[in-house]
């Protein structure tokens, strides 16, 4: 990988990342905040997701709706909230640079005069509708709150999950966001980078001219909580109004980057990606216990979990997807890979890597992964480094890190059946509590 770039920290902490695309007359303009849901506290759960909206309604010199004259001047734009970082994004035409980064140096430098009273109250009530439509009326929609709640103990950042929890959304006070927003949403904690039809050296004078004179803000120091752990097998259950019943099982795991995170996703690739995985052909195509099935690695900052899912097809239990799920990881952590499932694991990482970097903005992109790659390892030239840890993964590392972290290891299980049908959940199954 060779994306050519520049980085520069203004004086007040803000690093400045800069990437020269001419093919096409357009700037991703591209704004990463290293504040996520880890960064609340018990109690004050959701407050950064809830900025991701507030941050739309209006700065001290743009009162109003942040999209009309982005969308005006032809941009496109959005912002997106996770566990370790807030970012917005715009994709501008090339005279239109100077509009969007003078529009998101108002609303970090002077959003708090605009926050009225009026404007936190209808944003609270949009959340809410947003948790509402996403979580609980959304079939199996509860399942990552009741899953994250048994992995994390209730002081861990990644107990709860971004969009919060209604008893504090509904609690929050308009000092308390205030507070929250003055200690994370300054320059020394954000990274901004501008990728495509630019030249560096004006950009550059552009940046330190509309962010320069902000002051810097407090340090933010890292988020290090004691490294959870499972004492035993937790098998939670869920009633939900569906049709078909479906299991989650989730060990913890490794945070993004660390070592066993590049085995992990190939394992979950191996197991569950595609008609040709080992789940999919012996659960779906086989047997035909399940309809459908999925894994995944959740590296996040400084934890992560291994997931895998399935929905029972009629006439079969959760009991005998467990059984096979159990299994297969069993298996693979004995046996090892093949060297044509390795291969095929670094390929399809390889190609998802390439198709992200199509664009220089958007949510992927060049740009925000200069700024991913930035905010977590701290060098925004990663690319080959992160590409370079699945070339070295072995059937043997497979093999122990599974051994590690799955096989044999404590973990949770949960059952979501149709509302009435406990008697579908795996046994001893006690209900979850979400909240």
């Amino acid at each position: 990988m060779n994306i050519v770039f520049s980085k520069h920290t203004l004086d007040n902490g803000m690093d400045v990342l800069l990437h020269e695309d001419h093919t096409c007359p357009i700037v991703a303009v591209n704004l990463w905040y290293h504040v996520g849901s880890k960064n609340e506290t018990p109690g004050r759960t959701g407050f950064a997701h809830l900025f991701e909206h507030l941050m739309f309604e209006g700065s001290q010199h743009h009162d109003k709706g942040y999209f009309q004259p982005l969308q005006g001047a032809g941009a496109a734009l959005n912002g997106s909230t996770n566990a370790d970082r807030t970012n917005y994004w715009e994709v501008v035409p090339t005279e239109a640079l100077d509009l969007a980064l003078w529009m998101e140096s108002d609303r970090m430098g002077f959003l708090l005069p605009a926050l009225t009273p009026a404007k936190f109250s209808n944003q609270r009530d949009v959340v809410l509708n947003e948790r509402r439509q996403n979580y609980e009326n959304r079939p199996y929609g509860l399942a990552p709150m009741a899953m994250l709640a048994a992995l994390y103990p209730p002081d861990h950042p990644y107990h709860w999950t971004t969009i919060g929890e209604i008893a504090d959304l509904h609690d929050a006070r308009i000092e308390d966001v205030r507070q929250f927003f003055g200690t994370y949403y300054h320059p020394a904690n954000a990274s901004l980078a501008l990728a495509g039809d630019i030249d560096a050296d004006e950009a550059l004078a552009k940046a330190r001219s509309y962010f320069g004179d902000l002051p810097a803000g407090p340090r933010v120091g890292p988020v290090t909580p004691a490294e959870p752990a499972l004492a035993q097998d937790e098998r939670l259950m869920l009633e939900d109004r569906i049709e078909l019943p479906r299991l989650y099982i989730a060990w913890l795991s490794t945070p993004m980057f660390a070592e066993g995170d590049a085995e992990l996703d190939l394992a979950a690739d191996i197991l569950a990606n595609g008609k040709t995985s080992r789940l999919y052909r012996r659960l779906v195509f086989d047997e035909r216990l399940a309809t459908d099935v999925s894994a995944s690695q959740n590296s996040r900052e400084i934890s992560g979990f291994l997931q895998v899912a399935a929905t029972a097809t009629p006439g079969h239990t959760l009991e005998d997807i467990e059984r096979v799920i159990l299994d297969e990881i069993a298996r693979l952590a004995a046996e090892g890979p093949t060297a044509e499932e390795i291969e095929r694991g670094r390929v399809q990482t390889e190609a998802q890597f390439m198709f992200r970097l199509q664009t220089v903005g958007g949510f992927g992109g060049k740009s925000d992964q200069l700024n991913a790659y930035n905010t977590f390892v701290g060098d925004p030239a990663f690319f080959d480094r992160d590409l370079a840890r699945y070339q070295v993964v072995t059937s043997d590392s497979m093999k122990n890190v599974l051994r590690r972290y799955l096989d044999g290891r404590h973990h949770v299980t949960l059952s979501i059946v149709p509302r009435g049908r406990t008697n579908l959940a795996i046994p001893g199954s006690s209900p979850a509590v979400v909240s």
